[in-house]
């Protein structure tokens, strides 16, 4: 057993172990020397006190100003509080009943220490309640003052039962374990690239004397994250060619020529473009992969509708999975709309080379249902619309051709598989994501498929002005919001009103509604009101300002054919104005709606409210989308709306998404394992690193594709592909 695959308890103890591995997910040797520092601070450098975060668990290092015990509860409670400054700014520190003797002792005025606890609002003033602390001089302080003036300290990312300095000394016991570390960069990459050996970048990380020490250190240890990922991906997409498939090619004077025939307008060159590509890798005898990325409404149903129809002409079936019934539901209306009597194989007034276009979901009757299985058995049904009922085993195709999949991220990997398996051989994949997702991240999540590109609208489709409403700020602003509404609405249009909350909970809160403050509100000594709800936000304006106007409500609680109900009153345009939550976000199309105000905008990610405003303007007249917030003018949630209003990219703007959130959320929703995996690279800054990386792995897969000249590169991929992985990658 290498040193590195040594339990921590050995080395560390029970307890320490324990919360280690509890709170940090840290188990091993090897996973304590992957825990790296999150910054460094300098000798006499601090996390400045003016800029101490909010909820979060920091270290500081200061002097005391002074300290006070003060008596409360008719003299029975004392408490200590001591103040704390660093030349920014200052920090109240406070402790309680017997708690205080220790330190009312030791943090005297002058004295300096190093303080770790979690950063809390009282009065008004940032605390920290019971830190622990190091002090920095006098008796017991000899060794701390010496390693904190003599190097950079690492400051690691912490919990409240485990300390940073508390990390960095168990990181000192494990740290001689760091020479057995096996080097997975190939020797000569490594020397190509002048990269450390890994044995000294783990000690550089953990330990450095400069802070070139630490560029070297960080540069090695991203390209192993980058490299061991695309050489999985790699293997990936080398495995993918050589399994069978059965080759679709396009066949003249087929249902496919016909409705290009009937299309009442042209497509788009990116619609043309993209659509080749994917006829190419259809007529090939191993299976596609592809993903189709597009704005919303650049037209990817329809380029997936015509290669479902081509895979129909030679007499395969095509699948099309939505992530919802709703989706599901609508999908089937406007691909049946769009093909026409096409749709109407074998029935009277079908076309004769038509094919059936059937829905199969859960909540179906059981003869509908019966009748859809038959017809897929048969292969009567060319072409079938559904939710993961078309998984069930009970679902039996008569030759499964192509596997659409509409909105990625909300769809397991382990259900994609599952229906994969329904072909005799494995059928061709196109995954669609409304969600633009910049390069790199499409490189480092879904590097085992093709990507595609949609990016242009298409003709016919109207700009839409976005503008944010500054609620607090400026409440007539918010007035004539309404006033726009009505304007639309009596130009005989349509609107939408959007809301982070449905408003039945019978409780407070709980998931994503109930955020913890913000720093900002924090600061402004605001308590945070609930988020906006439906139910309320709809009562207000039918009686408000948009009294005798139609307003109705969807949201996801609704039973579904409640829920179909409203959402075809509203299509017919029966209703004026649809007070929804984001159940609306992905795929409602309604011409007519040509107006959305979306009320807490802030609470909502970028590419969601991009997603939530491509559901106006598409259709000849401009849309309109009004962001409401009553977030300050200064606050990073201000900017972050500036930015959706400012540009209508999708790509530009995921980009930013990623920027301030980082990718775990972005990796998260499409890679269970690749949180875990990426713990020095950021996909967006480390773009040029995990490009070099694709190649280098492209080119040792192709020539090596079972690693035998690598043993420590495999063993590194083993790892990376731990059993959960290993699981995901085979069904990616």
């Amino acid at each position: 057993m290498s040193a590195l695959d040594e339990p921590l308890k050995k080395i560390l103890g029970g307890t320490t172990a324990k919360v280690m591995a509890e709170q940090l997910g840290l188990n091993t040797v090897g996973d304590l020397l992957h825990h790296y520092p999150r910054r460094y601070a300098e000798r006499g450098e601090l996390t400045r006190l003016s800029d101490l975060p909010l909820d979060e668990h920091v270290t500081v290092v200061a002097r005391v100003a002074d300290a006070r015990v003060l008596k409360f509860n008719n003299g029975r409670g004392q408490r200590l509080e001591v103040t704390l400054t660093d030349g920014s700014g200052r920090l109240q520190l406070v402790f309680f009943g017997k708690g205080i003797h220790k330190p009312h002792k030791e943090l005297l005025p002058g004295r300096r220490a190093m303080f770790a606890g979690k950063v809390s609002v009282f009065n008004r003033k940032l605390q920290l309640a019971h830190p622990e602390y190091a002090l920095l001089d006098g008796e017991d302080g000899e060794e701390a003052v010496d390693a904190f003036a003599g190097r950079l300290m690492p400051i690691y990312p912490a919990c409240q039962q485990m300390a940073s300095w508390k990390i960095a000394k168990a990181v000192d016991a494990v740290l001689p374990s760091a020479r057995e570390a096996l080097d997975p960069l190939p020797e000569a990459l490594r020397a190509g690239r002048a990269l450390l050996p890994l044995p000294e970048a783990l000690e550089k990380v953990h330990r450095p004397r400069t802070k070139a020490d630490i560029e070297d250190a960080r540069s090695r240890l991203k390209w192993d994250e980058a490299f061991v990922l695309q050489v999985a991906l790699a293997r990936r997409r080398m495995a993918e060619t050589q399994l069978p498939a059965t080759p679709r090619p396009l066949t003249p004077g087929g249902l496919l020529d016909a409705f290009d025939a009937k299309l009442p307008f042209t497509l788009t060159e990116g619609q043309q473009k993209v659509s080749r590509e994917i006829f190419d890798d259809l007529a090939t005898d191993h299976p596609m992969h592809r993903l189709l990325q597009g704005e919303v409404g650049s037209g990817k149903t329809m380029v997936a509708l015509r290669a479902m129809l081509a895979v129909v002409d030679t007499g395969g079936q095509a699948a099309m999975l939505a992530p919802t019934e709703v989706l599901a539901q609508q999908h089937h209306r406007s691909i049946t709309e769009m093909m026409g009597e096409l749709a109407e194989g074998g029935m009277l007034g079908g076309a004769e080379q038509g094919t059936k276009v059937v829905l199969l979901t859960g909540s179906m009757g059981a003869a509908a249902r019966r009748q859809a299985l038959l017809d897929l058995v048969t292969g009567e049904a060319g072409i079938v619309i559904g939710t993961h009922a078309l998984i069930e085993d009970k679902v039996q195709f008569h030759d499964l051709g192509l596997v659409v999949v509409d909105e990625q991220h909300r769809f397991g990997v382990e259900q994609r598989d599952a229906l994969r398996g329904k072909g005799k051989q494995p059928p061709h994949l196109l995954v669609m994501t409304a969600t633009p997702i910049p390069r790199t991240v499409a490189m480092t999540v879904f590097g085992d498929l093709e990507t595609s590109v949609l990016d242009q609208l298409p003709a016919g489709r109207s700009p839409i002005a976005s503008h944010v409403v500054p609620a607090k700020d400026k409440p007539h602003f918010l007035a004539r919001a309404w006033e726009r509404v009505r304007e639309e609405v009596e130009a005989g249009h349509q609107a939408y009103v959007v809301c982070p909350r449905i408003g039945d909970e019978e409780d407070a809160p709980k998931g994503k509604g109930a955020k913890k403050k913000s720093a900002e509100e924090a600061a402004a000594g605001e308590e945070k009101r609930p988020p906006l709800a439906v139910l309320e936000v709809a009562d207000q304006l039918a009686k408000g300002p948009l009294a005798g106007l139609r307003v109705e409500v969807l949201h996801g609680r609704m039973h579904p054919d409640d829920k179909d109900a409203v959402m075809r009153r509203f299509a017919a345009g029966e209703v004026d104005a649809l007070v929804a939550t984001t159940v609306i976000e992905v795929g409602v199309n309604v011409p007519n709606a040509t107006a959305m105000v979306i009320m807490d905008a802030d609470r909502f990610g970028v590419s969601q409210l991009h997603q939530l405003r491509g559901r106006v303007g598409r259709g000849s007249a401009p849309g309109l989308c009004l962001l409401v917030s009553e977030m300050p003018e200064a606050s990073p949630a201000r900017a972050r709306l500036a930015a959706v209003a400012g540009t209508l990219d999708g790509f530009e703007l995921s980009r930013i998404d990623l920027e301030q959130r980082r990718e775990g959320d972005v990796l998260g929703q499409a890679q269970s394992g690749a949180r875990t995996s990426l713990r020095m690279l950021a996909v967006i800054e480390d773009e040029q690193v995990i490009e070099a990386a694709r190649e280098e792995a492209t080119a040792l897969v192709t020539t090596d594709p079972e690693l035998t000249g690598y043993p420590e590169l495999r063993t590194a991929l083993q790892a990376l592909l731990d059993a959960e992985r290993e699981q995901y990658l085979d069904k990616g």
